[in-house]
Order: structure tokens, then C-alpha cells, then sequence
């Protein structure tokens, strides 16, 4: 089972969700960097669960602990060893899941590939292990930050609720982490009326990468897209990925959907970014589907270990939408991407 990311920034995640812990070994981050826990920690709380009423109410404080790579405030040029205990597990919420498969989990799937599942809230298929991809995106955004490479993510849309307006001051100003503040109210009542139905609603998160420079990326199977579309496809709930207009421009004519350029640069991006799988230097930009919950508190059907039909009813404290939390880690896991692309071209020049 692989757990790597990376080939120059690389990182690796361990841990289960109901497990003592879990965490992120970062290897090829570069020395001399500033970096603390207080920097790592402030993606985490954006990510923790427990914020507001429309997330799970599991009390993690995910507080994250340094194990090695850093000394004095900066790293050292080894590897970054990062840890958070859990704390909040409740692992008998899911005893009466160990012999049935949850729909819209991957218990059936991962029970198939290996013959054992840790049944606990979904071992490494859990949200859960999204927290050590976050701890290391943090060193990653650091690595970014002082090559004046910038990027956020926001909830786009909610359910059929669509925000129009970019306002970045905005983002983490609300509970739904949208960045127009004009759909905030109709994106919290679509969450809510979901959670209130036992039920969930999924949404569509949009993250800009600003400032990278052009030349990042390779022209066939490492395209910088692809690259980022395996990062982002690998997040538990993400069912699909576009960049610039993406869909939208198959009703699109050549003439319309091309950046055509000028001294000044592009004078459009519908390409979002990258061209050719590598950067343009245009701000790159994507969409990821996120699909609603899979937990919910509804009888489904499903079948037994010994495959019975059976009837299905998830307890335990889950998220009506992902979305809100789920932000952190699409910017966490582009980061990533980004860094090691980074590293990639300086070992070129």
C-alpha cells in the first residue's frame, strides 16, 4: 500500500483514524526555511473538526507536534517528522459496522484488495488521515512562500447553491469557508436542512495558485495538471477535477477558448493556468467535485461480510458537507504538487 507522494518533496502519511495517531514524514524540503509548529498549526485548525455547527462535532485539537527537520525556527535540509495524537476516538460508535459494508465507503473495496479492514471509522480511508496531508502541506506552502508562490481554496458551491463573487478576506470569515459573502446564508441553510433530514449535501471547491512561474511541469505523462488531478483525486470525497473553463469549454469555439497573448501577457485564462502540462505563469486555477457525505443517518440497504442483505444505519458525528473542511486539504495537497514541481525545475537549471 503506498503512501508517498512526491519525488523530490516527499511525503508520506501513516496512521488510522481511530488509532493513537496519525502523521507525515516530509523528505526533500530544503534548509533554512522558517518554520514552527504555530505556522503548521493554523492550516490544522482550519481543518479540525468542531468548528461550528455544520461540522462533525468530534473534539480533536490536532495539535501538532515537530519531531525532527527543524532547529531554531527554520528546517535543517532532513526530514520533517510531524505528529497528532487522536484524542476523540469512539470507536464503539462502529461496532455494528464490523461485519457490514457502509454504502459510499470503501469497506466493501478496501475489504476486497486485502482481506481485513480496520472497521473503526474507516482505518486509512478515514477523513481522519487528511490531517497529517495538511501538516505537510504546511511545510510545503512555507517552501512556496519564500519563492512568492501563493494559493487558497474556497467553497465555490453548496448543493445547487453557487457563489459568484472572489472575495478572498471573506473566506475565512464564515462557517461554509465560501468566498462570496452574498451566498453564505443559502449555502449554511442548504448544510443544515441535510444534517436536520440526516442526510448530506456535497459542492464544488475552487483553488487559485498564484505566481507560480512558467515552466513548471513536464510536456507528457507528468503534466503539471495531471499531476495535481492524482493530488486532489486522491482526497477521500473528491469525484472529479477541471482546470480553467474546463468542461465549459466543449460548447466552446477555438477561436474563444484560446489564451491569445499579448506583450502584457495572456489576456485571457480559460486554459487555467497550464498549457501543454506546464505552468504558463498565468494564475493556475481548479474546480474539485466534492460528493456529499457518505455517512449519513438513513437506513440504506447493504450487505454483510458473508454477503447478507442487511439494512445500514450510520451513527457517530460526521459532516453534513464536506466542503468546509475539506478547503485546507485541496490547498494542502496542490502545494505539495507545487513544491516538489519546484524543486523538479531548480535541479534542471
Amino acid at each position: 500500500m503506498s503512501s508517498s507522494l512526491g519525488e523530490i518533496f516527499k511525503v508520506t502519511t501513516f496512521g488510522e483514524s481511530h488509532g493513537p495517531a496519525i502523521g507525515a514524514v516530509v523528505d526533500g524540503m530544503l534548509p533554512g526555511i522558517p518554520l514552527n509548529e504555530e505556522i503548521i498549526q493554523r492550516d490544522l485548525d482550519r481543518r479540525r473538526p468542531g468548528q461550528s455547527k455544520l461540522t462533525t462535532a468530534r473534539g480533536e485539537a490536532d495539535r501538532v507536534e515537530i519531531l525532527s527537520g527543524v532547529f531554531e525556527g527554520v528546517t535543517t535540509g532532513t526530514p520533517v517528522a510531524l505528529l497528532i495524537r487522536n484524542c476523540d476516538s469512539r470507536s464503539s460508535d462502529y461496532g455494528n459496522l464490523a461485519e457490514l459494508f457502509r454504502p459510499g465507503h470503501a469497506d466493501y473495496t478496501y475489504f476486497r484488495k486485502y482481506g481485513v479492514r480496520d472497521y473503526r471509522g474507516g482505518g486509512r480511508s478515514s477523513g481522519r488521515e487528511t490531517a497529517a496531508r495538511v501538516a505537510a502541506g504546511a511545510v510545503a506552502k512555507a517552501l512556496l512562500g519564500q519563492n512568492g508562490i501563493d494559493l487558497f481554496a474556497y467553497t465555490a458551491a453548496v448543493g445547487s447553491i453557487r457563489g459568484v463573487a472572489v472575495n478572498r478576506d471573506c473566506i475565512e470569515k464564515n462557517p461554509v469557508r465560501a468566498a462570496d459573502p452574498d451566498a453564505v446564508e443559502a449555502m449554511t441553510s442548504e448544510i443544515l436542512s441535510a444534517a436536520k433530514e440526516h442526510d448530506s449535501v456535497g459542492g464544488i471547491v475552487e483553488c487559485q495558485i498564484l505566481h507560480v512561474p512558467a515552466g513548471l511541469g513536464e510536456p507528457v505523462f507528468d503534466k503539471l495538471d495531471a499531476l495535481l488531478g492524482q493530488a486532489i483525486l486522491s482526497i477521500g470525497g473528491i469525484k472529479g477535477i477541471e482546470f480553467g473553463d474546463g468542461f465549459a469549454a466543449a460548447s466552446l469555439r477555438g477561436s474563444r477558448n484560446n489564451d491569445q497573448m499579448t506583450p502584457d501577457g495572456f489576456a485571457t485564462n480559460h486554459a487555467g493556468g497550464i498549457l501543454g502540462g506546464i505552468s504558463s505563469g498565468a494564475p493556475i486555477i481548479f474546480r474539485a467535485a466534492v460528493k456529499p457525505t457518505p455517512s449519513v443517518g438513513l437506513p440504506q440497504r447493504t450487505v454483510t461480510k458473508e454477503n447478507c442483505a442487511t439494512v445500514c444505519e450510520i451513527a457517530g458525528r460526521h459532516d453534513p458537507c464536506l466542503c468546509p473542511r475539506i478547503v485546507p486539504v485541496v490547498e494542502a495537497m496542490a502545494a505539495l504538487v507545487i513544491a516538489d514541481a519546484l524543486l523538479l525545475s531548480k535541479r534542471m537549471d
